[in-house]
């Protein structure tokens, strides 16, 4: 079962995909960084990332996947799909994590990472990502998506939503967040939380 669930979920979303018109705002963002030659950090919220794993399969990407046995699955289904993983949370390998996303940028890849995850609180930038940011040099990309067909698990801790067939979607990216030497970390968190919240406002207003 446990070889077989990321087969069924790739299989899923690639159905999601395929059956859902798809609009992009803000794609020349990470255009114009990789036509100068940056990596950078993807930064979502926890309870959107699913449809993101249909839209950069084979983006060159690498994703922060806790330490878990859902967090197996999770990796299993990322690598059908061409998305490396990076294992650790902020409970559980943190550290050895932060590096391993270091590593992976100064490799050429770029990183993902939901700055709530893997147990919130929801919406809430901790700390881990600024850090990454800052030791890398790599800039923060928000980026997030809505879907107009969706089941939402309510009583999760995110109320992560799993998206449905034949519905629309739009995925937004924004202005990219630099995280200098000497920043404030908790000053760059509410910048953060604030961008992410208004491109998922702006993308569940566009569906």
């Amino acid at each position: 079962m446990r070889r077989l669930i990321p087969r069924l979920a790739y299989a899923y979303l690639t159905l999601v995909g395929r059956t859902t018109r798809l609009s992009v705002r803000g794609r020349e963002i990470p255009g114009r960084l990789r036509a100068e030659g940056r990596r950078f950090i993807y930064a979502f919220w926890h309870q959107r990332q699913a449809f993101f794993t249909w839209t950069h399969r084979g983006a060159g990407a690498a994703v922060l996947v806790s330490r878990s046995r859902d967090g197996d699955l999770i990796a299993e289904t990322m690598r059908l799909s061409r998305i490396g993983a990076v294992r650790g949370s902020s409970s559980r390998g943190g550290a050895a994590a932060g590096r391993a996303l270091v590593e992976a940028l100064a490799s050429g890849l770029d990183v993902g990472i939901t700055p709530d995850g893997p147990r919130g609180p929801a919406r809430e930038v901790k700390e881990g990502i600024l850090r990454v940011a800052q030791i890398s040099g790599a800039p923060i990309v928000p980026i997030a998506n809505a879907v107009s067909r969706k089941i939402v698990f309510r009583k999760s801790w995110d109320q992560f939503q799993a998206p449905l067939p034949f519905g629309r979607a739009v995925v937004i990216y924004g202005e990219p967040l630099h995280v200098a030497p000497n920043d404030d970390l908790a000053a760059k968190a509410a910048e953060l939380k604030t961008s992410l919240d208004d491109i998922t406002a702006a993308a569940d207003g566009l569906i």
